[in-house]
């Protein structure tokens, strides 16, 4: 069966090479000797794995040859660095450098911008996250970050989420080939809830349940934001008798909100 030829910066991702485990190693090996052909070997034998990794910013709008590159650089990182002694395969090492390197470089071409303060602190808690990661072999936490920095952390989440993208309310995250699912349809509008809406309605028609007087006096508690002291002064009466009627009349309303 014949593959499609795709090609992406010039290369065919359908004749792309695989490496066993075993072939891995062994160019590992080579290389830590000095013969620079086995890095080459090895970064041909891992394209795949920066194909894979970039699907995951299809959606940016960014070209697939300009991530691929990047996300080349990335792979050449992980393999310079790599260490045979670690028990680690090295699809999970690199994985994470390549994702870091497409996030810096589309951090670096956001339009939005930001203080360059901010953008120095963040980077330099990525590049702390990063050999924190390696070290430890293990996402740190913003705790770990922050102490190695000497910063406090919440300096650190504030300049991490300025340079985070922003994403459009109608980018789709879900298309099944009928109607699309987009941002905005996963998103709560805490303001406008059916269930507070109806709740406006019960208490609405509890006010109607209400004499003049304490509908009056809610109104001018709760509407109009006036103190106790106030709307006495404004009645006719005392502070006393407005917060007796003004717990009767409250009262009275929930017998109907809550029956």
């Amino acid at each position: 069966m014949k593959r499609n030829k795709v090609e992406i910066c010039g290369v065919n991702t359908a004749e792309l090479p695989v490496l066993t485990n075993t072939e891995m190693r062994k160019l590992f090996v080579e290389l830590q000797r000095g013969e620079l052909s086995a890095r080459e070997k090895l970064v041909n034998g891992n394209l795949r794995l920066v194909l894979s990794v970039i699907q995951r910013f299809n959606n940016r709008g960014e070209y697939v040859d300009d991530l691929f590159q990047v996300g080349c650089i990335g792979l050449m990182k992980a393999i310079d660095n790599f260490d045979l002694g670690q028990n680690v395969k090295f699809s999970t090492y690199a994985v994470p450098m390549i994702i870091g390197e497409i996030r810096r470089y589309l951090r670096d071409n956001n339009p939005i911008r930001v203080s360059r303060s901010l953008r120095d602190i963040a980077y330099k808690a990525l590049q702390v996250r990063d050999q924190l990661t390696n070290k430890n072999l293990r996402e740190p936490s913003i705790n770990e970050i922050s102490e190695a920095m000497e910063v406090p952390k919440e300096d650190v989440v504030f300049a991490l989420d300025a340079i985070q993208d922003p994403v459009s309310l109608f980018e789709p995250i879900y298309h099944d080939g009928g109607d699309p699912i987009y941002v905005m349809d996963q998103i709560s509008d805490e303001k406008n809830q059916d269930s507070q809406w109806v709740e406006e309605i019960a208490i609405l028609e509890a006010l109607q349940k209400l004499n003049e007087r304490e509908k009056r006096i809610l109104s001018m508690r709760f509407f109009e934001g006036k103190t106790q002291m106030e709307v006495a002064d404004e009645i006719g009466i005392s502070q006393a008798q407005v917060s007796r009627l003004e717990k009767a009349a409250i009262s009275h309303m929930q017998k109907y909100i809550r029956p």
